[in-house]
């Protein structure tokens, strides 16, 4: 198992990040909540898991250790691959994903591509007894400072990165503008919190 990589990021692309471990280069699949924390060129640490199937080996990577347990649970559930564990870590922190399944929300985990109100009771039930209680108070999140793109060309590629067509990514991209325009430093992670909303409400 590979417990996690550690070196510079090489390259990022929507979906994931390249990082040079030893001369070679690691493709990690994240979030883009991650992905943003990311520069290319910089040192970083990836906590990871490997998804073993029979014709393909993937790394997912992930912020920290609770992320990864996290993603660990979320796949015990039936009908949840690696993909919509990671979707869910895309649109919650672990903390957030033990509040609305300790508050039965399934309004809110509907709010995650793919997750419909049948699957999102059906998941509510599985993780009840699975994820625990919230670690207490969750602190702030740093903004995070733009990077090479703008934050429209971040957000964007997040979404399709998720499933989203094209299309529907321009559409919450614009949505979401004036709250952007309203920041005084850009907060990728929150505005994808707010797109994914807004296209849960046009679904």
């Amino acid at each position: 198992m590979i417990a996690f990589v550690q070196g510079p990021v090489a390259a990022i692309t929507p979906g994931s990040a390249v990082v040079e471990v030893g001369g070679v280069g690691m493709l990690v699949k994240c979030t883009p909540r991650t992905l943003a924390a990311l520069r290319i060129g910089e040192p970083t640490r990836l906590t990871t898991a490997l998804i073993v199937k029979e014709d393909s080996l993937t790394l997912y990577g992930f912020a920290d250790e609770d992320e990864r347990a996290t993603f660990d649970v979320l796949l015990t559930a039936s009908g949840v691959a690696a993909t919509m564990a990671l979707g869910m870590l895309a649109t919650f922190t672990p903390d957030e994903l033990r509040r609305i399944v300790a508050q039965g929300d399934a309004k809110s985990l509907t709010a995650v591509p793919r997750i419909g109100p049948k699957l999102a009771q059906k998941l509510l039930l599985e993780y009840k007894d699975k994820l625990g209680a919230a670690h207490g108070s969750v602190p702030a999140q740093k903004p995070i400072a733009a990077g090479p793109a703008p934050w429209s060309e971040q957000l964007h590629a997040a979404l399709v990165g998720l499933g989203y067509a094209p299309r529907e990514a321009d559409e919450a991209v614009t949505a979401v503008t004036p709250e952007a325009e309203a920041q005084s430093r850009t907060d990728v992670g929150a505005l994808l919190k707010a797109a994914l909303r807004t296209l849960n409400r046009t679904r």
